[in-house]
């Protein structure tokens, strides 16, 4: 359950394991690659991975089922009966809350529902406008630097990636000028990466600008320098500034009818600021979200496992975010469903068959319930469509945002282009 990284890692574990295996990949979505297609700034590299996810996908013996909700469409006794194995991969969807007084305000939201928006997702529950001159980011790790960056970064540098059209018109006309970007501890607990460091760097017409005073030692030897390196500039005068501040931690979103300021304390010297914003993103952490049949961690916000396989759960497994939590990168993916796959197939001749195995048992019941699930073959009609749809704008790609749109495209229905 689930077409993300952890979820097609191991697949590709599976099968290249030389065991005779048959796997079906289901996702909520009516498209693949989960975070790498809606989780990720539309300007990172990472985008290739798709292209790699791909053709894992595309294997012998794989089929993929998009648009197949585990609770809403079918349940894990609906699975249980059809597979020997079922495997969670459904990540950690749930932004983390900032626990503040203001945060319910129009103007503060999740850093998860920003990426979502100008990624085009289909469930995105906000549009935005960007009509404040300052934004805070609450949060020091890689998506927070991900929304400080779009939100400052020139629509022209975007002209070359997936970004939808919709979200490419309403950052033309942004008035964003500065982004606080807000770390509670000092830089040496900061989550960022030397690579959204250098992201920033390559920003046209932005200063990143960091307080010596805020300095100590940073998580790592090169991450350090890079700070040290910009508290050493002085601002040249740039359109846009991406305010790095450290030791800040929020105490409330202030304002009437919408988020005018956020109230700071620092934690070094219990003094608070009060600093003008008009938007407040928090990008403090995922949690993981219980699927209805499976035991959940409520603590931790995870699938409770030993080895990948869910405790108390024979024929159960979890892996990646689900599994572990919000953390790691592709790497550590691979490893975790590297892990998962060999439980898998270790316990594999001594577990129950399930009572019909059949390929067509779980089309069938989709179908009997009306659910309109798209298969490998539908994805590739709107990964085309959306390719051919780019190209005519010099774009690898144009997204479309609506799962209507989307479905109408995979079924070969009548497709109504939004006007521009």
């Amino acid at each position: 359950m689930g077409s993300g990284p952890a979820g097609v890692y191991t697949v590709d574990a599976l099968t290249r394991s030389g065991a005779a295996v048959s796997i079906d990949v289901f996702d909520r979505l009516p498209t693949p690659y989960g975070l790498v297609r809606y989780g990720v700034a539309p300007d990172q590299k990472v985008k290739a991975v798709a292209t790699a996810l791909g053709r894992i996908l595309e294997r012998p013996g794989v089929r993929f089922l998009g648009n197949v909700g585990i609770g809403a469409d079918i349940s894990v006794a609906d699975l249980r009966r059809r597979y020997a194995a079922v495997v969670i991969a459904t990540g950690a969807p749930i932004d983390r809350p900032l626990g503040i007084p203001g945060e319910t305000l129009p103007g503060s939201c999740a850093a998860g529902e920003f990426v979502s928006w100008y990624n085009g997702h289909p469930d995105r529950g906000t549009e935005f406008r960007l009509t404040m001159s300052a934004a805070a980011v609450v949060g020091a790790g890689n998506v927070a630097l991900d929304v400080a960056r779009m939100l400052v970064k020139q629509t022209g540098e975007l002209v070359g990636t997936d970004v939808p059209d919709e979200v490419g018109a309403v950052l033309r006309e942004r008035a964003v000028t500065d982004v606080y970007v807000l770390g509670r501890r000092g830089p040496e607990s900061a989550r960022f990466t030397l690579p959204e460091l250098r992201n920033l760097e390559r920003l046209d017409n932005v200063d990143v600008l960091v307080d010596p005073a805020d300095l100590g030692a940073g998580p790592d030897p090169e991450v350090a320098a890079r700070l040290r390196l910009w508290s050493q500039r002085a601002a040249t005068g740039a359109d846009r500034r991406i305010h790095l501040m450290f030791w800040r931690r929020p105490v409330e979103i202030v304002g009437e009818s919408r988020v005018e300021a956020l109230l700071l304390e620092d934690v070094r010297t219990g003094e608070v600021e009060l600093l003008p914003v008009g938007a407040v993103f928090h990008a403090v952490g995922f949690r993981g979200e219980q699927v209805p049949g499976v035991p959940f961690d409520p603590v931790h916000a995870t699938v409770p496992t030993t080895g990948g396989r869910v405790t108390g759960s024979p024929g159960l497994y979890a892996v990646g975010w689900a599994r572990r939590g919000p953390s790691g990168v592709i790497g550590s993916t691979k490893v975790d469903a590297a892990q998962v796959a060999r439980a898998l197939l270790a316990d594999l001749p001594e577990l129950p068959h399930p009572p019909d195995p059949r390929p067509e048992a779980i089309t069938e019941l989709l179908t009997e319930r009306g659910v309109r699930y798209v298969t490998w073959e539908q994805w590739k009609r709107l990964d085309e469509f959306e390719i051919a749809r780019g190209q005519h704008q010099g774009r690898p790609r144009a997204k479309l945002q609506d799962r209507a749109g989307m479905l109408a495209v995979m079924h070969g229905d009548p497709v109504r282009e939004p006007r521009r």
